[in-house]
């Protein structure tokens, strides 16, 4: 193979062949990838970082594994997030064509070539740039299904967004501000002025106040901080409101935060409140409905940093040591 044909058939990526912390992952030259029947092949402009990009490299909570390979991933590729160009289609694929400039849920997006299928892809917003397009996907769906879906939010509600400066909680305060609802953000002392920038009519500093000391009380709490207990949760709640968990950064190796989360659903039928839990999937017609927020400028991305693609590993420990406000972008 000469090297220009090799140079077309491969790309360079983030890999990782165990489960570990961010030493685990490496830059490699290695094939690209070939889109099945109702896939696209994305050349990927700039990919998104979020905590689940962290439970995956880790291998936590180690249930997870079930799913994604029990000694190793079975995608050696890390990234969901992705915003780039279609340069190949499956034969099935009818939505999009070579040269669309696209965004959504993508396998593998830590390189320079990415499939996605059709059916989790939208066309790119025209006001974002493609780091800010990267920045949507995952963390502005979940959001959304979090506080209309799971939530059933309603404009006048009282809304209270526990970890409102990471990837979701960012998304989250200024769509349920989109939504009519008042909304409080929780958040650290140092990201109080980035929260209230999001649109938060409120902000609790949790290193110095305890949303749950009785003295307040919401109609809506999203939970995505993944540390209160259920007691605590419904402690600000109103009689009949509605608790929403989603992720989970405590909890053990094992389960991580899905012991809340079940927990939460067992106790539901037998209290007033509702307590519920879901787990955000990433569609095109989720996509676009949040391009219409975007378009509307009522939602924008807010990019923290942006790092190389080599430099993969950095922007991990930086998100893993609870720097970020926003969402951190990676730039292919």
């Amino acid at each position: 193979m000469t090297p220009q044909a090799n140079r077309e058939s491969t790309m360079r990526a983030i890999v990782q062949d165990v489960y570990g912390s961010a030493e685990v992952l490496h830059l490699a030259q290695i094939p690209r990838p070939v889109p099945a029947e109702h896939e696209v092949l994305v050349q990927v402009r700039a990919a998104g970082l979020d905590r689940g990009v962290s439970h995956l490299t880790r291998g936590r909570p180690y249930l997870a594994r079930l799913a994604f390979g029990l000694r190793k991933p079975k995608n050696p590729v890390p990234g969901m997030d992705l915003a780039g160009i279609v340069v190949a289609a499956g034969p099935a694929v009818t939505r999009f064509a070579v040269g669309d400039e696209v965004f959504g849920f993508g396998r593998g997006s830590f390189a320079e070539y990415a499939v996605a299928r059709e059916n989790q892809l939208a066309t790119k917003p025209p006001s974002l740039t493609f780091e800010q397009a990267a920045a949507v996907p995952v963390s502005a769906v979940t959001a959304l299904q979090g506080l209309r879906d799971a939530g059933r939010i309603e404009p006048g509600q009282k809304v209270l967004v526990i970890g409102a400066s990471g990837g979701v909680g960012s998304f989250a305060v200024q769509l349920a501000k989109a939504l009519g609802a008042h909304v409080t953000g929780v958040v650290s002392t140092a990201k109080l002025d980035a929260v209230r920038s999001l649109g938060a009519d409120d902000v609790i500093d949790y290193t110095r106040e305890d949303f749950a000391d009785g003295t307040r009380h919401y109609d809506l709490i999203l939970d995505i901080a993944g540390n209160p207990s259920l007691a605590r949760l419904r402690r600000a709640l109103n009689p009949a409101g509605t608790a929403v968990i989603t992720g989970g950064e405590e909890g053990g190796n094992l389960t991580g935060g899905m012991n809340r989360q079940l927990g939460a659903l067992l106790l539901s039928p037998f209290v007033g409140q509702r307590l519920t839990m879901f787990i955000g999937k990433v569609s095109s017609a989720g996509l676009e409905e949040l391009t219409g927020f975007i378009e509307a400028k009522k939602v924008k991305p807010r990019i923290d940093r942006t790092f190389p693609l080599a430099e993969v590993p950095d922007a991990l420990r930086y998100l893993e040591a609870g720097k970020v406000c926003g969402k951190v972008a990676i730039i292919i």
